[in-house]
């Protein structure tokens, strides 16, 4: 990785020449903005349904209430059809088709790579460490010329740890191209996000989601944080209404409740400390891997009959035995008080 001065870097020069030179679709809510008493613009059912409206393209509302709890500017706020969408429009948007690349750390989270190859874009892997750590030596010999982005997940999925954040620092000096810090179960560790640090890197993109502490999976609401001059980018290329009335408010309403998810993140994160104690003390159990997350990784005898054996019984985890470097792993969400005392007396059983 070849150290560049990454506060001067001109994000137009990383943009694909035909996402650069575009000219959007604008819609009716593009054209007028604010309020109006008659709306003859959009060709909508004029009768309330009261969803007969089409919604604010840009989520205004959402980004001004969520700026003021992250700290940022809603210039610097996309919100999409779950993280997926962004993961998605970063390829599209900085990646040639059939000529460039990602890179991702094995083992991580498979969307990136679904992603790529719907795009025709390629997908560099470099294998983190036994202890699920980048390895930072090997990134040079695994990069080359066509890699625009690189897809860092932290906490990572399916390991559950946080990546160093010196060695994350150390890939936003290096590299020229985006670096994409995908930080969905950040509200489960103490360490620090990096939506902070966007005014210090112009090419990085954190993403976040509604799905985890906030409780809001069915509403696939994913956020990214990102210099205006990026979400500009991803704003010109995106359906022009991918987040619908009903998830706006939605999310509003969650927003108006800061303390109710801090509650569940807190009980979450108790529930987690007494599982790992718990799964420590089973002889089926090898080995339980630290976890920042709202989940674990635990390595077992034999993945797949645990798998098995707990379905029988109708309670489901995840067999990750399958993922680069997780082999007999299954991976555990941590539930309420009652579902988790019901796993864990499974797992004695077995």
């Amino acid at each position: 990785m070849s150290r560049r001065a990454n506060n001067f870097i001109d994000i137009n020069t990383l943009v694909r020449k035909n996402v650069l030179n575009m000219k959007p679709y604008s819609s009716a809510r593009d054209e007028f903005k604010g309020e109006a008493e008659v709306y003859l613009d959009a060709n909508e059912n004029p009768y309330p349904s009261p969803y007969n409206r089409y919604p604010d393209p840009l989520q205004w509302r959402v980004k001004e209430k969520l700026a003021e709890i992250k700290g940022v500017q809603p210039e610097q706020i996309f919100l999409g059809n779950g993280s997926d969408e962004p993961i998605d429009l970063i390829i599209r948007a900085f990646c040639e088709p059939n000529q460039d690349s990602i890179l991702i750390t094995e083992p991580t989270y498979g969307m990136y790579s679904v992603c790529a190859e719907v795009n025709a874009v390629n997908v560099q892997q470099v294998l983190l460490t036994h202890d699920f750590d980048i390895d930072l030596d090997a990134f040079p010999k695994t990069f080359d010329a066509t890699t625009k982005v690189i897809y860092l997940c932290s906490p990572n999925n399916p390991t559950g740890n946080l990546l160093s954040r010196d060695k994350i620092v150390e890939v936003l000096k290096r590299f020229y191209g985006i670096v994409v810090i995908d930080e969905a179960y950040i509200d489960f560790t103490k360490g620090k996000s990096f939506v902070n640090e966007l005014d210090k890197y112009p090419n990085l993109v954190v993403l976040q989601t509604f799905s985890k502490a906030w409780g809001l999976a069915g509403l696939r609401l994913g956020m990214a944080f990102a210099s205006p001059e990026i979400i500009a980018v991803l704003n010109k290329i995106k359906y022009p209404y991918n987040v619908n009335i009903r998830t706006q408010d939605l999310a509003l309403e969650a927003l108006d409740n800061v303390a109710r998810k801090e509650s569940w993140v807190e009980e979450i994160i108790e529930e987690r400390e007494e599982m790992v104690k718990a799964l420590k003390k089973l002889p089926i159990v090898d080995k339980v891997y630290p976890s920042d997350a709202n989940f674990v990784l635990v390595k077992v005898k034999d993945a797949h009959q645990t798998y098995r054996e707990l379905m029988d019984q109708k309670i489901i985890v995840r067999d990750r035995s399958k993922v680069t470097l997780c082999y007999n792993c299954i991976r555990i969400t941590i539930g309420t008080p009652e579902e988790n005392k019901r796993l864990l007396q499974a797992l004695k059983e077995l």
